[in-house]
């Protein structure tokens, strides 16, 4: 399989459609918050969508730079700033990449975590979204070198492994930061966010033809 930028948008447009479906499912997530993780990422992705489905790009930094910057500018809150950052500053790795492998893959996973944790401050064990992008990192670093579809399968995997992990963390940054001992028991809602991007690229992948 080869993910030139046709396919990788194609990928991402898929994202993009199962964020917006999953609106209720992280607005409940988000319960002990303000209820509305999941508005503002349906805004955010519907506006990826568009700027997908409308946009030319040359190469897979400009594509994945897209994503992040129709993010920023249009989810707002602190949700926003930080997935809109993930795609952006992460898509530094693949500017003038035509076609995505695992190797890249995983430097756009680095410079992506790197970047939301400059600008949130949040460590493993915090109960954020990084607790879902920590491990799937890891795990495309393990298997870098392996056919990209199949990293990011296991990558799906691991970040919902990590997504789930956060029910038994004490909040210590994000959304429910202020309820410390009472935030047991509850998802990050980021993290299911960030688990659902993997899970849909790797849905998108696995119905393509090898």
């Amino acid at each position: 399989m080869v993910m030139d930028t046709v396919l990788c948008k194609a990928m991402l447009m898929h994202v993009a459609k199962n964020i917006q479906e999953n609106i209720e499912l992280l607005n409940e997530a988000d319960g002990l918050g303000d209820s509305d993780h999941g508005t503002g990422m349906g805004i955010g992705f519907k506006a990826v969508a568009m700027k997908l489905s409308t946009g030319e790009f040359p190469d897979l930094g400009s594509l994945f730079k897209a994503v992040g910057m129709a993010i920023m500018m249009s989810a707002g809150g602190a949700s926003g700033a930080l997935f809109g950052s993930f795609f952006k500053d992460g898509s530094k790795a693949l500017d003038g990449i035509e076609v995505l492998d695992s190797s890249h893959f995983a430097q756009f996973l680095h410079l992506g975590l790197d970047s939301v944790v400059h600008r949130g401050k949040a460590a493993q064990g915090d109960k954020t979204m990084v607790d879902a992008l920590i491990p799937a990192l890891e795990c495309a670093i393990m298997h870098s070198g392996q056919p990209i579809q199949e990293v990011i399968h296991l990558c799906a995997l691991q970040a919902k492994k990590g997504s789930e992990a956060t029910r038994d963390m004490v909040a210590k940054l994000g959304r429910m930061q202020t309820l410390g001992q009472r935030s047991i028991g509850y998802v990050d809602p980021g993290s299911i966010t960030m688990a659902l991007i993997f899970i849909s690229m790797d849905e998108f992948l696995s119905k393509q033809q090898p």
